[in-house]
């Protein structure tokens, strides 16, 4: 009889199980804490992005229940996030709320093929000046389009727009024109959120979040304010499985965008969001194609139920880590909570002020703004802040998909050109010697006008010698032109063009 057997499935499982068990007790209040936060804000996420309440929800049910139950990452959470609200409420002004599922079904199911291929690790190589940058864009127009919705104001379609009629959305302010009870309890929402931090520790247990809602739905009741509420359909009515009619919104070379579009910053955010929580706590790493693949899993699921797209939040993944969480099982009881939350007192959401949700959603797009790395990256590296105010202004001006692109082949071309230095050393002892003129360092194609600047520019009759000893790289542009210019200053001026070390004078 074998006492010590390998470890096997059956072995892995009981020893998972018996971990779990072990720490609940640090799991289940982890898992109320997440609940609480994740209530505003899968709920403001849904409205931000045109959908009903109960859509951001249904996302964070299966971001709990099904992905909190998958291989990847340990504790942080997913759902719904405002990083994607830009993006949906698009898709749905675009396709419409119908072919919302199918959109995100196809995102999942590439998700899943890119976890499967092992791409996950890649998404770590995208320049961090890029990755601020896209947080920073997603923040500001997530900001500019809640202003004009608390405001009761028709918002511009475009990122360019908003900034445009912005200072008519601020003359509306003090002109009375704008919804002054919504303004008003926006900007308390947010003076709330922002102070929290510094109350007393018994108050700050409750979640910011949960407690400015709270706060905003007594006062609405109790003071009969006359602002707009968060209409309620009930969780099963808001499930809207994909028909055939939707499945045109896919066809198209905008569909296949968006789909694109979804995948990539989903899987980004998802990822990026887990080497965060990583560095937050001393439990397992994450196996990022692992997690690649249950992202893409729980937005499948998302996109056959009709709900929103999914990604690891770092909102609630600090919160649970914050709250000395374990093991899964603290995101999995909050996917529960949720669940019966939406299925036995969905009424209480239509007491909701939309105005709350619109500073909660505000608040957390200024969080997104990377304030102290665009300090730090003034004083150290203003070739990378370049990169973060470029793919800013990209994202806020056209979309974020192609401000991303931009973003990323703007940080391609600067490490190109700053990995391309060229050390160009002319020494010319006197008119009977040869120029010699040592090249180091990197001759690509992006110094060529330099190189060839400095070699047409030598005095004619005399002989070169070239020492290229010290190149780490010589490209193909750079090779045919000093080949191609050695042959003429040796023809034309019958004059020796040496080599060291020695180089075919052929192309």
């Amino acid at each position: 009889m074998n006492l010590n057997p390998e470890p096997g499935p059956e072995f892995d499982r009981a020893t998972a199980l018996r971990g779990a068990l072990a720490h609940w007790r640090q799991d289940v209040p982890a898992s109320l804490v997440v609940f609480l936060v994740a209530v505003p804000l899968c709920v403001g996420v849904a409205v931000a992005s045109g959908v009903s309440a109960e859509r951001g929800l249904v996302t964070g049910i299966v971001g709990g229940l099904v992905v909190g139950l998958l291989p990847g990452s340990s504790l942080q959470v997913s759902g719904p996030a405002a990083g994607l609200t830009v993006l949906v409420a698009d898709a749905v002004h675009r396709f419409g709320p119908a072919s919302l599922g199918v959109l995100v079904l196809a995102a999942g199911l590439l998700q899943i093929a890119m976890g499967l291929l092992r791409t996950g690790r890649w998404f770590r190589a995208i320049s961090l000046s890029v990755v601020h940058g896209m947080l920073a864009g997603i923040g500001l127009i997530l900001i500019l389009g809640q202003l004009y919705a608390v405001s009761g104001r028709p918002a511009p379609r475009s990122g360019g727009g908003k900034i445009v009629h912005l200072p008519a959305l601020v003359g509306d302010w003090f002109t009375g024109r704008a919804a002054g009870t919504a303004l008003l309890m926006a900007a308390a929402t947010i003076v709330l959120l922002t102070v929290w931090k510094k109350l007393p520790a018994p108050v700050r247990a409750v979640p910011a979040p949960l407690a400015a809602v709270a706060l905003a739905a007594a006062a609405t009741a109790l003071f009969h304010l006359d602002v707009p509420r968060v209409e309620v359909d009930g969780l099963l009515d808001s499930i809207s499985p994909p028909t055939r009619d939707a499945l045109a919104a896919v066809t198209g070379a905008a569909g296949l965008g968006t789909v694109l579009a979804f995948a990539l910053i989903a899987s980004a955010e998802s990822l990026f969001s887990a080497a965060a929580v990583d560095r937050m706590h001393h439990g397992p790493r994450t196996d990022y194609d692992r997690e690649l693949t249950a992202q893409g899993i729980g937005n499948t699921l998302c996109g056959l139920l009709g709900a929103l797209p999914m990604t690891a939040v770092i909102v609630r993944s600090a919160a649970n880590v914050q709250a000395g969480a374990r093991t899964k099982t603290s995101r999995v009881l909050h996917g529960l909570w949720l669940l019966l939350f939406a299925a036995l007192i969905p009424a209480a959401l239509g007491l909701i002020p939309l105005a709350v949700l619109g500073g909660v959603l505000i608040h957390a797009g200024a969080k997104l703004v990377p304030l102290p790395q665009v300090v730090a990256l003034w004083r150290e590296h203003r070739g990378e802040l370049l990169v973060l105010v470029v793919t800013t202004a990209a994202i806020v001006l056209t979309t974020l998909f192609e401000g991303v692109l931009i973003g990323v082949a703007l940080a391609v071309a600067k490490s190109a050109w700053q990995t391309s230095h060229l050390h160009i050393d002319l020494t010319d002892t006197g008119p009977d010697t040869p120029l010699r003129i040592r090249l180091s360092g990197n001759a690509t194609f992006l110094r060529l006008p330099r190189l060839l600047d400095t070699l047409e520019s030598l005095p004619t009759g005399r002989p070169v010698e070239l020492d290229w000893t010290d190149l780490r790289h010589l490209d193909h542009a750079c090779r045919t032109a000093l080949l191609t210019w050695a042959n003429r200053h040796t023809a034309h001026d019958e004059t020796a063009v040496t080599w060291e070390p020695p180089l075919t004078l052929t192309t």
